[in-house]
Parts: structure tokens; sequence; C-alpha cells
């Protein structure tokens, strides 16, 4: 029980880093929205992940459809990139609980070297209608401050 809580109170502070940016009805007869945030990277300061997601205010779960588009909005640089996870499965950068039971969209970021890219990776963390529903995207560190930390890290 104290586990739960836990993760409850977590995935609230983690929620609450995001803005909303625009919120759409689906319908006259419906009470389910299509909300966007835009959601910064906390270690990669010059990222702006926008995703959009359903939100059923009168269920105790929302549907897992989700989107993500990421995009450099600021500066990107060298202490910014040393200080992310390379590992193949990257970190997990924003989390949003979509259920009392357990489900929530989570975006992980994934650092490829060989292309020098961030991948931004939005993800339910339950199945729904057969599937995790996932979405992509990625933002090139061409063109940055963090190129050349990119091209020093193939020297290594």
């Amino acid at each position: 029980m104290k586990k739960l809580l836990l993760t409850l109170a977590a995935g609230l502070l983690l929620s609450a880093c995001s803005d909303d940016v625009g919120k759409v009805s689906l319908g006259l007869f419906t009470t389910k929205d299509v909300v966007i945030e835009a959601n910064v990277d906390p270690k990669v300061t010059g990222v702006t992940c926008h995703i959009s997601h359903i939100e059923a205010d009168l269920d105790f779960s929302d549907p897992s459809d989700m989107s993500i588009a990421c995009r450099q909005t600021g500066e990107i640089n060298a202490a910014q990139l040393a200080k992310i996870d390379r590992s193949k499965n990257g970190e997990i950068v924003f989390t949003q609980s979509k259920s009392i039971l357990f489900k929530s969209l989570k975006v992980r970021r994934i650092y490829d070297a060989e292309n020098k890219t961030l991948i931004y990776l939005s993800y339910s963390t339950k199945e729904s209608s057969g599937s995790h529903h996932h979405s992509l995207s990625t933002v090139s560190l061409y063109n940055t401050k963090g190129w050349d930390w990119a091209l020093m890290q193939e020297k290594n």
C-alpha cells in the first residue's frame, strides 16, 4: 500500500511539470477530450515535447492512444548532454497516470549515438486492444552546440 501511494504521488509530481496548451472536445455527447501538453526535457532543456492524449473525465481509465512531437526550442549543449543516460534503454523523462489501476503514459529519451539524435518514445504501460500504444519523435543534434560533443563521443 505504501508503495502504491508513493507511486501515485510521484506520478502527480511529474505530471505537474507539463503545461496544457490545448484541449479539444471529441463531441457534444462525450466527456472525452484531446489534451495537448508541452513538456520541456528536464535535462536537455532546449527540447520541448508536445504530447496529445485522450482525457476521459468520467472514466476510471483514460484511453492509451497518444502522439508525441519533440523539437529543439532552445540551446542544446555539451553540459546538458553529458548528464543524460546513454544506455540502450535510455531514461524516463516524463510520466503521467492514466488510470487508478497502474496504467501510465511515459516518455523515454534514448540517445542514438550513430546518428547523433535524441529519440523520444511515448508509450502506455498497459496493453489496450492487444497493443501497447506508442509514438516516436526525434531531435537531431546537428547545428546545435551539442554536435561537437557528439562528435567527441565517437572518438572516445
